[in-house]
Parts: structure tokens; C-alpha cells; sequence
């Protein structure tokens, strides 16, 4: 572990400081959301606060309703919001800050659960006319599906997508070949037509592969939003996986052209 660190150390020596930025980490810690808490607590200590930033971390308190304390308050002053949370049913307001913070042209980064954010259960309908769910969220701010499983805990290889850019900034010391997928591959697709796929994943004889990780344009504004599967516990431990999520970090902070 301490040569992992020891490496991640080193990268940032290589990459230069980015402008501080507010980050907003909207979280929750309940048994299926792949320890996101903790995630993004280790990504906030030792890489974006590394590179200048300041973090708030939003945690929610349960899935069913799910209140953010303080998530407006914060949403006030963010430059950049990262969601790494599963079926939450939060109030309409908080729903409408995250809009707000598209629609002014300012960047989101999915992790993982954020492919299902704001859809609630199934067998869960929400009632309460205080609460929102957003599953349009998944076509329209992400640019794609969310169908399930590929794999169901088969492990699978992780490629560079065909289609992504050779000079892409968000691939930039990134090993793809490094990156062993540990846990279930979300299916993605089909993803929006403006979306730049830049990861692939691969398991056994399973068709189709699935991509990874992409990014994308959202809006009349050009919001910056970048998406990835990867995220459970197994996968932010890999200093390939850091490295992508920390080049999505300072990709989405730069002003789209």
C-alpha cells in the first residue's frame, strides 16, 4: 500500500497544480453503495486536496427518503459536483440545485451508483410530494442505460475503447491493461451519440463489451460531465483507476471551448 502512495505521490509531482475549485461530493453510505464514503473521503485527502481543491463531502442519511443535509448550502458555491450515490429520493429543491448547477454550464463526475442515482426501488413508489426521483438523469445527464449487469462478479479485462481519442487528457498515465474489473460491469449502453467512450471491459465470451468510462457535453452551456462504472472498493484501490478519476477532476474543472 505504501508503494501505491508512494506512486500516486509521484504523479502529482508531474501534473501541474490546477486552479482551486470547490468540490462537492454527493454521497451516501448504506450496504450496496460500494463504501462510496470512504471512496471519496480517500480521493478528497489524497489526491484533490493535493491539487489545491476544497472538498465538502454530502452524506445522506438512508436510502429511503434520503435527506443531504447541508447540500444546498454547499451547492451554492460549487465549482465541480461528484455523485456517487444509488436510488436516492431527495426533496425536489436539492433535485433542482443539481439542475441549477448543469444549466449554468458547471461540470458533474458520475462514479459507479450514479448510473441509478435518483431512481428509486422498484417495490419502493414515491409518495410523498416533498420527494423527486430523476431517472432521466441517467440518459440525459450521463448519455446512457441502465439495464443492469453485464457480469454478476465475474471478474473482466479493462481495454482502451477503440474510439477514444489518442490525445485524450482523461487517459494521460493511465494504464488501461493495469485495471482489473473485480466486480459486476454495469450495462451501459447504447450511449448518448455526443458521448467519447474512453474504457472498455470484457468478460470471458460475454457480448456486447461494455464501456467504462466517457465523457460528454450536457447542454446549451457545454457542461463538462464525465462518467465511470469503476468504483467499488476493489477498483479505487488500483493507481490506474486514481489516476483516471483524478484526470476526470481536473478535466471537468477546465472551460469548455
Amino acid at each position: 500500500m505504501k508503494s501505491l502512495f508512494s506512486f500516486l505521490a509521484l504523479l502529482f509531482l508531474l501534473i501541474p497544480p490546477a486552479q482551486s475549485a470547490h468540490i462537492v461530493c454527493l454521497t451516501i453510505e448504506e450496504p450496496n453503495n460500494y463504501d462510496s464514503v470512504n471512496a471519496c473521503r480517500g480521493f478528497a485527502e489524497k489526491e484533490w486536496k493535493m491539487l489545491g481543491h476544497r472538498v465538502t463531502i454530502i452524506e445522506g442519511n438512508h436510502e429511503f427518503p434520503t435527506h443531504f443535509e447541508g447540500f444546498l448550502e454547499a451547492m451554492k458555491s460549487a465549482d465541480l459536483l461528484v455523485v456517487f450515490v444509488r436510488r436516492a429520493t431527495p426533496t425536489r429543491e436539492q433535485l433542482d440545485a443539481i439542475r441549477a448547477h448543469l444549466a449554468a454550464g458547471k461540470p458533474l463526475l458520475g462514479i459507479r451508483t450514479a448510473n441509478h442515482a435518483f431512481i428509486p426501488p422498484a417495490n419502493k413508489p414515491v409518495t410523498d410530494p416533498t420527494l423527486a426521483t430523476w431517472p432521466e438523469f441517467v440518459p440525459e445527464v450521463l448519455g446512457c442505460d441502465n439495464t443492469g449487469y453485464e457480469t454478476k462478479g465475474l471478474p473482466y479485462t479493462v481495454s482502451r475503447h477503440p474510439q477514444a481519442p489518442a490525445d485524450s487528457p482523461l487517459l494521460e498515465g493511465v494504464d488501461p491493461a493495469s485495471i482489473q474489473g473485480h466486480v459486476s460491469m454495469y450495462r451501459v449502453l447504447p450511449l448518448a451519440a455526443d458521448a467519447t467512450p474512453l474504457l472498455l471491459g470484457k468478460a470471458k465470451d460475454i457480448e456486447p463489451a461494455q464501456p467504462l468510462a466517457w465523457s460528454r457535453l450536457y447542454g446549451p452551456k457545454k457542461a463538462r460531465v464525465f462518467y465511470t462504472s469503476l468504483g467499488a472498493p476493489e477498483d479505487v484501490i488500483q493507481a490506474a483507476v486514481r489516476r483516471l478519476i483524478t484526470n476526470a477532476v481536473r478535466w471537468t474543472l477546465e472551460k469548455s471551448d
